[in-house]
């Protein structure tokens, strides 16, 4: 088993569910959309990455990688994927987990440099913002932290080709690109539509090679997705389904793909539960739990996935007390019992699944064993308060109340 340690519903749209309701208002449901790139899934897909790198129009390509995927020997066969299509790739592995801004700047530099062309991202969530920030300055320019917020990076971006290599992060689909700005200690999150790759290539064989607690972490990064895309304000008809989904999927395997890495039906199971998490999350965007995260990880370059896990009990209580119903059809996929009763009771049994797991895969039981100090509280609640995700939040929250939300997860 893996050890993971630090190193209701304001909406128009009626919830998706199993029996067909008639609360639609009289003229429809409001006008939606779903953004989603390009999608290639199965095992050995990893070639396709080539052949779309080319047909984007990639004479230099960049990969973009970390050492881990070199030593696995992932990079080496997508190169020789790119050589059999007459490319020559520029490789650079210069980041780190919860890549930062003077990285992204590297990472622009040597674009440049190269003349390159199209990004290719091949690796995990970390692997893919970098990617992505890339692209952002190789045509806006600039300071990457200039382009938080949403809408913020005007020109289009250089085409990019998703290949992750973890099953949680979904940043393979998404229009998010989260980046630590290293000189407030915090991470920032820039959302666009053009932040959704042209292609991502899902090949399961490739999270074999995941270390324990890495495979953990995104596991659960993928189940919170899951869950705040549902009963975000933002969710709809067509989120909805995705996110359940990508609930039951995770809930049911995590823990077999750590015991048992190489077993490839659960491997496929996990990258299609990243894979609906992340379309969910992309078009409904998020809430507190990330609002949150963001800031610890931010604050203490920790494992995003291992402060989602520690949060989402917490998140899911304060939620729940607000508005306890959508957290019914979450224990109903679940298989909790607690389904049928009272909505309030299916709210602590949602949390107390979600913790009984968390400690299944090793995550910490508080904030504290991660680094988080008393007098940290503030400066996290205020960052939270400022994210993004917080605008999809089921339930508003005060200064105060964010301090108290991050004591208790203490």
């Amino acid at each position: 088993m893996a050890v993971v340690m630090p190193g209701h519903q304001n909406t128009t749209h009626p919830r998706a569910s199993a029996t067909p309701r008639d609360d639609h208002p009289a003229s429809g449901p409001a006008l939606v959309k779903f953004h989603a790139p390009e999608i290639v899934f199965g095992e050995g897909s990893l070639v396709e990455a080539a052949h779309a790198a080319v047909r984007l129009g990639g004479v230099r390509p960049m990969l973009v990688t970390d050492p881990g995927l070199i030593e696995a020997g992932w990079v080496d066969e997508l190169l020789g994927h790119l050589r059999d299509q007459g490319v020559e790739a520029t490789v650079w592995a210069g980041l780190t987990p919860n890549p930062k801004d003077h990285e992204v700047a590297a990472g622009h530099e040597l674009y440049r440099l190269r003349g390159c062309d199209v990004l290719v991202a091949l690796g995990g969530g970390s692997v893919i913002d970098a990617a992505k920030g890339v692209a952002i300055l190789a045509a806006n320019g600039g300071n990457i932290l200039d382009y938080e917020g949403v809408d913020r990076a005007p020109l289009p971006i250089p085409p990019m080709v998703m290949v992750p290599s973890t099953s949680g992060t979904g940043a393979d689909v998404s229009q998010f690109c989260v980046v630590t700005d290293t000189a407030r200690g915090s991470k920032i999150t820039i959302i666009g539509r053009s932040l959704v790759p042209d292609l991502t290539v899902i090949d399961p064989r490739l999270l074999t090679t995941m270390p324990a607690d890495l495979n953990a972490a995104t596991g659960l990064d993928a189940l919170t997705h899951g869950i705040e895309a549902f009963v975000s304000r933002a969710h709809n008809p067509l989120t909805d389904h995705h996110a359940l989904r990508a609930v039951g999927m995770v809930t049911g395997t995590l823990v077999r793909t750590i015991d048992d890495p190489t077993y490839m039906p659960a491997r496929a199971t996990m990258a299609q539960a990243s894979l609906e998490a992340g379309l969910a999350f992309t078009n409904a965007i998020l809430g507190a739990a990330h609002a949150m995260s963001h800031q610890v990880g931010g604050l203490l370059d920790l494992p995003h996935g291992v402060i989602n896990g520690v949060l989402l009990p917490h998140v899911i209580r304060f939620n729940g007390a607000d508005d306890p119903e959508p957290f019914v059809q979450v224990a109903a996929t679940l298989g909790l019992e607690e389904a049928r009763g009272p909505a309030p009771e299916a709210v602590e049994a949602v949390a107390a699944r979600i913790d009984a797991l968390a400690r299944q895969v090793g995550v910490p039981r508080g904030l504290r064993q991660l680094g988080v100090r008393e007098e940290d509280l503030p400066r996290l609640a205020e960052g939270a308060l400022r994210d993004a995700c917080m605008s999809t939040n089921p339930r508003t929250a005060t200064r105060d109340q964010m301090i108290e939300l991050f004591r208790t997860a203490l």
